[in-house]
């Protein structure tokens, strides 16, 4: 246990909480104070406000509405128009859509300190300008330009002093059905002086220092399938940098894993999307800015905590991520397991299939946990726990053939998939995975192939030196001339062992199996 000798200590702040340690104290004490949540081998973003950070000039902030959020700029902010948003900003807070029209709309009334003056002025499209109702400043608005006009708001002599920069397609869905939520200034990471992102818990902390340790998607009920394939990127409760931009982080784990398009908004500041089409489908991101909607990137959820620490993510690190609410993953349990939990969120368990005490869940409808909870209802088909097999994969042989077969079986988005059995002859079981469609595009390159013999549980692929690519088969028995799917072994591509080779004695051809992962 580590001991400090020192009476000094300083004020750190660890996922919005503030902690005392001792003068010294390293990240990993920060960990331990705190009892933070953390993954191991995870990076943890920290941030040193600066006297230059105080002295700055916010010219940027987000406004927030009840259809979602879009960004301004001041162009002077030492007009008086300037000064007068800079100061008051936080009153305009909870005010309404007071009209809009094709030209405009305008936030309020409020009360403000201006001269309006009369006359026609010319606006274009996303200028913000205040304007005072009937030429009384006690009736003063906040007035934005959906496009080009000219009209008589009763303006202050300076007009416009601010642009709208970011979620402009917004603009066009707000009515006076809605109205401001917060309104926050953003400050640019990159005018930040100190910030670091580390996974290195030896890291000393100074005085002041903010760290952020995970961050927090809640899921959005408008992408029940978007959102499970967060889920299953996240399964291990991280998130893997794999590209870094100015605006976005991404994670290409489920690239070429199709999500539907479910959900048309704006890529606000932390929302999280998949994308649905084109190069890239099934990867996910991250905004670290607003972005306005696209047609191939669905919305699926938004970062509601720790946003800081996707700012500050580097390329090659992982991230700790928790996600709201929690998945309700069934496949794989027995009904034993998990009818507590689903009773103790009001949710129903119908069972279906087998109901025998080794039992085992291998389809649930509705397939998503977003879906589940809306119902408050969901229906599990359960096997003979004997039909369940489970697998080790090989991944750092044969990289290439593990990825086929877990994506054949939709083992990247699902903790249960499912196997033909095709032929049996003597030793030897041949499968087929029902999703064909894999072999079409996925490339089956010799790796890991044996060579002087396969020892029984092992199974493999048939790699595409054989017509019979995409065979998958394993041999109960040791063989020295042929490989698990009957091929000479140039053709075959060894992929892992079975745990419990024991459960296909007996199976026939044309029987389901089901598959799991022991070890990932």
């Amino acid at each position: 246990m580590r001991c400090w000798i020192t009476s000094k200590q300083i004020s750190v702040e660890v996922n919005g909480q503030q902690f005392k340690l001792p003068a010294g104290s390293t990240l990993g004490d920060a960990l331990i104070v705190s009892k933070a949540p953390y993954r191991a081998g995870t990076a943890i973003g920290i941030l040193k406000m600066t006297a230059e950070r105080k002295k700055e000039v916010i010219t940027e902030y987000a406004i927030n509405t009840t259809k979602g959020k879009f960004r301004i700029e001041l162009e002077d902010s030492d007009s008086p128009s300037g000064k007068l948003w800079a100061e008051n900003f936080k009153e305009y807070e909870g005010k309404n859509v007071h009209w809009a029209g094709p030209e405009a709309l305008a936030f309020g009334p409020f009360e403000a300190e201006l001269k309006p003056e009369r006359g026609l002025r010319s606006f274009e499209a996303f200028d913000v300008v205040f304007g005072a109702g009937g030429f009384d400043p006690g009736n003063t608005h906040l007035i934005i330009s959906r496009k080009r006009h000219a009209a008589e708001y009763g303006t202050p002599e300076e007009g416009i002093f601010a642009k709208v920069i970011g979620g402009k397609n917004l603009l066009n869905r707000l009515s006076k059905d809605d109205s401001i939520l917060n309104i926050e200034p953003v400050i640019e990471w990159e005018q930040l002086a100190e910030k670091t992102c580390t996974s290195d818990l030896s890291t000393p902390l100074e005085g002041g220092a903010s760290i952020f340790t995970y961050f927090e998607v809640e899921l959005s009920r408008n992408a029940p399938q978007g959102a499970e394939h967060f889920y299953a990127l996240s399964r291990e409760g991280v998130l893997k940098v794999d590209y870094v931009a100015s605006s976005f982080i991404s994670d290409n784990s489920l690239r070429e894993e199709v999500a539907p398009y479910e959900n048309f908004e704006p890529r606000t500041e932390g929302a999280v999307s998949v994308r649905t089409a084109g190069y890239g489908t099934g990867k996910v991101y991250i905004s670290r800015e607003d972005r306005p909607s696209s047609l191939v990137h669905s919305v699926v959820g938004h970062v509601t905590k720790g946003l800081e620490l996707v700012k500050l993510a580097e390329k090659g690190q992982e991230l700790a991520v928790e996600s709201l609410p929690p998945q309700l993953a069934l496949l794989g349990h027995s009904f034993e397991e998990v009818e507590p939990l689903l009773s103790s969120i009001g949710v129903e368990l119908v069972r279906e299939g087998c109901t025998e005490e080794d039992a085992v869940i291998v389809r649930q409808e509705p397939a998503t946990t977003l879906e589940i909870l809306g119902d408050a209802k969901v229906t599990a088909f359960a096997v003979p726990g004997s039909k369940l097999v489970k697998v080790e994969l090989y991944p750092e042989k044969a990289p290439k053939s593990v990825d086929f077969f877990r994506h054949s079986l939709e083992l990247k988005t699902k903790t249960v998939g499912q196997l033909l059995v095709s032929m049996v002859y003597e030793n030897t079981y041949l499968f087929r995975a029902e999703k064909v469609e894999a072999i079409k595009y996925k490339e089956i390159l010799p790796e890991n192939s044996p060579r002087d013999k396969v020892l029984a549980g092992e199974f493999g692929i048939t790699n595409q030196s054989a017509k019979r690519m995409g065979n998958i088969g394993v041999k109960l028995v040791d063989d020295d001339l042929f490989g698990p799917t009957g091929e000479k072994f140039s053709s075959t591509n060894i992929i892992g062992r079975i745990i419990d080779p024991e459960k296909l004695k007996g199976v026939r051809e044309g029987d389901v199996i089901y598959v799991s992962e022991a070890i990932r």
